[in-house]
């Protein structure tokens, strides 16, 4: 994609999918503000990348006064802002009897109006320069239920429907609005879901990989960059006339029936 010319600001940018989108980015021709709650990690992408072309700015999206400073600093590298890509994420685990409050008020916070207070900042300067593309990394967990998620499924689930109506409400004034969601990605986070799966099943990660993804058509978890590839295209005006979507990106996760998965498995096939 070519992505000369532009400028980026991404959420959760030192780590995992973020971080991947990051590399992506720069490497297709933008200069990319990176923000995160660790400054040790933004730090690491910052200087895995060439000199100049990103700048880190450590805050917490939930944070009003951070949402604030790290809009500023994002303006300050060209003077406008053409991507946003609201990644920043954190789970809660629990079903509904069992979820703390205070876990699930925070992943509200992050998950879900962090996003919504970075297009608030955001848009108007986009409007401003004539435009821009929002990309919102939910999940396939805002399309399907995970076990004893709901904090975290139902906050990706209405990420996806805040990202339809900026698309909307903001298409007029050329603001572009798309929701990637991917399946197991092999990061950090995911490795902490999978690793009790290899516990219990008395094996390493890569056998708990391949229980997790035993069912999914390809048979594997995505791995960052290819989460980082479909950002960029949407992030390019290769993507025009694309807004309002939510891309599954999941190695068919989202088409198996689990009951004639689990016959298949029983036959055989």
């Amino acid at each position: 994609m070519d992505l000369r010319g532009k400028t980026a600001l991404v959420t959760g940018g030192g780590t995992g999918i973020g971080a991947a989108i990051t590399r992506r980015l720069v490497n297709d021709g933008a200069k990319v503000c990176i923000a995160g709650r660790r400054p040790q990690k933004l730090q690491e992408t910052v200087a895995s990348l060439p000199n100049g072309l990103v700048v880190a700015c450590p805050g917490d999206v939930s944070n009003s006064e951070d949402i604030e400073r790290i809009v500023a600093t994002a303006m300050g590298i060209d003077g406008k802002l053409d991507i946003l890509v609201n990644n920043a994420a954190i789970e809660a685990m629990g079903p509904v009897t069992a979820l703390d409050p205070f876990d699930w008020q925070q992943a509200l916070d992050i998950n879900l109006t962090g996003p919504f207070m970075l297009m608030k900042k955001v848009i108007p300067h986009m409007i401003e320069s004539g435009g821009g593309s929002i990309i919102n990394i939910s999940s396939l967990g805002g399309i399907r239920c995970l076990p004893g998620m709901p904090a975290y499924c139902t906050t990706k689930a209405a990420l996806i429907m805040l990202t339809k109506q900026v698309a909307m409400d903001y298409g007029p004034q050329k603001i572009r609005c798309n929701a990637i969601c991917p399946g197991g990605t092999r990061t950090e986070m995911n490795k902490n879901l999978v690793t009790p799966i290899a516990e219990k099943l008395g094996t390493d990660i890569e056998g708990g990989y391949k229980y997790f993804t035993k069912n999914v058509p390809l048979r594997r978890a995505a791995q960052p960059d290819e989460i980082a590839g479909l950002c960029s295209y949407l992030a390019s005006d290769d993507s025009g006339f694309m807004t309002g979507s939510e891309l599954l990106i999941d190695g068919g996760a989202a088409v198996v029936d689990l009951q004639g998965a689990a016959l298949g498995e029983m036959l055989g096939g």
